[in-house]
């Protein structure tokens, strides 16, 4: 597959929700995942430690009440999307708003680096 292809798809399962299906179709068994500096989970590599990362993710989670993600935008072997989303954390009375860049790199049609760019937020820095 092409970069443009699997950016499509990938985006689109994103969409519909199909989060583990899409890590389980694209990613590379190998794959590094990089916070932001100071950002609660830093970098990871490997596809258990980024089925970790979402469980303990969704675990922080009471409610998502939205989630918007763009179409990608695709240069060489990258691409990139937004995704912007409402969620009420564990914990908190008022939702937060949550608003990142995600860049993807792929090789031979699997995502083989994940980084993400928001800033953290300082209770779970």
């Amino acid at each position: 597959m092409t970069t443009q292809e699997v950016a499509n798809e990938f985006v689109a399962m994103c969409k519909e929700g199909k989060w583990d299906e899409c890590i389980q179709k694209f990613y590379s068994p190998d794959i590094k995942s990089v916070e932001p500096e100071d950002a609660f989970w830093g970098t990871v590599q490997g596809l258990d430690a980024i089925a970790k990362k979402a469980e303990e993710w969704h675990g922080m989670v009471a409610e998502f009440h939205t989630m918007e993600i763009s179409d990608p935008i695709v240069a060489e072997n990258f691409f990139s999307m937004t995704m912007k989303s409402k969620v009420t954390l564990k914990g908190m009375d008022q939702p937060i708003n949550m608003d990142e860049i995600c860049v993807y790199e792929v090789n031979d049609g699997k995502v083989v680096k994940e980084q993400f760019f928001y800033t953290p937020m300082p209770e779970f820095a």
